[in-house]
């Protein structure tokens, strides 16, 4: 029988997270190397990379950074590779994506809801609705196929997939390319996770709902919007990247090989209506 410490063992394990310098990917990265992955960030903010990877390597953690568009797959490619080259593929987080602009409605919470013209269907933009795909479902799909390309030769691997409570339910204030892609990118997922079963690999989702993370201008960042935006969801708060830590290190271990296909739910018990 397994101890819980093998049962949810990374250490060694070679890691790559897309969009890994901030928000909900950067706390992918704290989960995994504080347990002893070997992780690459991989953002398109050479700063933050600077920083974050500074600041986990004073902690003893074994982390390094690169920049890369997950829009430019050639250059994903290569940073993926020598990702691999330098300390294996292990674990690959496909989490980079973008802020998709008001939806036809603006104000999250309150009683009032202005229509906004720029979000509506019949003015929604083709450079909008393209940029939204380009990054938040076409980048999902060349990080997986640039990870399966060293996974599935060595049978082995997990693939993590962040897409969000709102390709579940219906969100006005978002813009409908953003539930568009991240519904695709759960599908994906299934699919995908069909192909690697037999090579095993698994191939998994984590759906967020609303965390404090930079999309939106890091606006959740406010504590009175927290309070505010806590008001609607069942548990009463919102979310953090460190509340991700648990079921980041359960996807990517061994506890969790039996697991693949699914998408994972993590927001509060938002998507399943008011409670209160």
């Amino acid at each position: 029988m397994q101890k819980i410490e093998e049962l949810f063992a990374v250490a060694g394990r070679g890691v790559v997270v897309t969009g890994g310098a901030s928000g909900i990917g950067l706390g992918y990265a704290e989960a995994l190397a504080a347990n002893g992955a070997r992780v690459t960030l991989l953002d398109l903010d050479p700063q933050r990379i600077e920083t974050e990877v500074g600041r986990l390597r004073a902690a003893g953690f074994d982390v390094r950074g690169a920049v890369v568009d997950v829009t430019d797959h050639d250059a994903l490619d290569a940073r993926i590779d020598e990702a691999a080259a330098h300390h294996g593929l292990d674990i690959v987080f496909a989490n980079a994506g973008i802020d998709p602009g008001p939806g036809y409605l603006g104000a999250w919470v309150g009683d009032t809801r202005p229509r906004i013209v720029e979000g509506s269907l019949e003015n929604y933009a083709d450079r909008r609705w393209d940029k939204v795909i380009d990054i938040n479902l076409t980048g999902v799909f060349a990080t997986l196929r640039a990870a399966a390309r060293h996974m599935k030769p060595r049978r082995s691997g997990r693939m993590i997939v962040t897409t969000s409570a709102a390709s579940l339910r219906c969100e006005p204030a978002i813009g409908v390319a953003y539930m568009a892609a991240k519904a695709g990118a759960a599908h994906l997922v299934r699919n995908v996770a069909l192909e690697m079963a037999a090579f095993n690999i698994t191939v998994n989702a984590i759906a967020p709902g609303m965390f404090v993370t930079n999309i939106g201008g890091g606006h959740l960042k406010d504590e009175a919007l927290q309070a505010e935006f806590g008001k609607a969801i069942p548990a009463h708060r919102v979310g953090f990247p460190s509340d991700m830590y648990g079921l980041a290190l359960f996807l990517a271990s061994p506890a969790s090989s039996y697991v693949t296909g699914q998408q994972i739910v993590i927001d509060g018990a938002l998507s399943l209506g008011q409670a209160d």
